[in-house]
């Protein structure tokens, strides 16, 4: 007896997807530019959003043209209310519609826990947590039109490893959490549509060399020492695990958090 498997909704084989409408948030440097420059080709068309960062945005939108596609860049503060509704609607007045949402923006805190303050708290949440949330939920609409809607957001390590040697990020690791719950959340209602949602969490990854002003070269060798595999990640490496979920390689792979880590367990 034979079964009949048909394709799973908005399925699009590899080799004649359409042209790919993407908004990257926190595009300006690090992940985000690596994303940005792993996932452009003469199909794709960007908007690429940063909070503050000119040079940097214009750099990764030089990148995505040298690389064949089309950039559009973005301001926004993500942690004000609202700014995240207004992003998604900025992406379909430019770009005519949404295929990818890729939520990179974040806010890193290494406050120890019993010293953060309330505003601090508030801030991480906001800008992490919530803007996912607005993200997602606004784009939601303009995915289910695509024939390949995809979620990814970036998470972390922190809700997931803690240990006295590593760093927790107290008040970021909860706002990822809250996070990865929308997004799971989001998966479950979305799978019916072929939309899928998926999250990357990275361990430590390499910074761009401004970046590294506050990192002395001790406290870099103590946390690489914590790294199973020997080394932090190149950023291109985690945006490689952002474009598969991107894909249609990843259509059956959903509300997932896929760990990126060199084996931090």
């Amino acid at each position: 007896m034979f079964l009949n498997i048909s394709k799973p909704p908005n399925f699009v084989d590899l080799m004649i997807e359409q042209s790919k409408k993407i908004l990257v948030t926190g595009g300006a440097s690090g992940i985000g530019a690596a994303i940005c420059r792993r996932m452009s080709d003469r199909d794709s068309h960007f908007l690429v959003h940063t909070r503050a960062n000119k040079a940097g945005l214009e750099k990764t939108i030089r990148d995505i043209e040298r690389n064949g596609g089309r950039g559009n860049a973005e301001f926004a503060d993500l942690a004000v209310k609202g700014e995240a509704r207004l992003l998604i609607q900025r992406a379909i007045d430019v770009l005519g519609g949404l295929d990818v949402l890729v939520a990179n923006a974040g806010y890193a805190l290494k406050t120890p826990i019993t010293e953060i303050s309330d505003e601090d708290f508030e801030t991480a949440h906001v800008t992490i947590a919530r803007s996912f949330f607005e993200l997602a939920t606004a784009a939601v609409p303009h995915l289910e039109k695509s024939n390949c809607g995809r979620i990814v957001g970036i998470s972390a390590f922190g809700p997931h490893v803690w240990r006295t040697k590593v760093t927790p990020f107290a008040a970021t690791a909860a706002a990822k959490a809250s996070m990865e719950i929308t997004a799971k959340a989001l998966a479950l209602q979305l799978a019916p549509s072929g939309i899928t949602v998926n999250l990357i969490a990275p361990g430590f990854v390499r910074k761009d060399q401004k970046a590294h002003v506050a990192i002395s070269p001790e406290i870099l060798n103590k946390l690489v020492a914590e790294v199973p595999m020997g080394r932090v990640a190149e950023p291109e490496e985690i945006a490689s695990a952002v474009a598969f979920c991107a894909s249609s390689e990843a259509s059956y792979i959903t509300g997932q958090v896929i760990h990126v880590n060199g084996g931090l367990v």
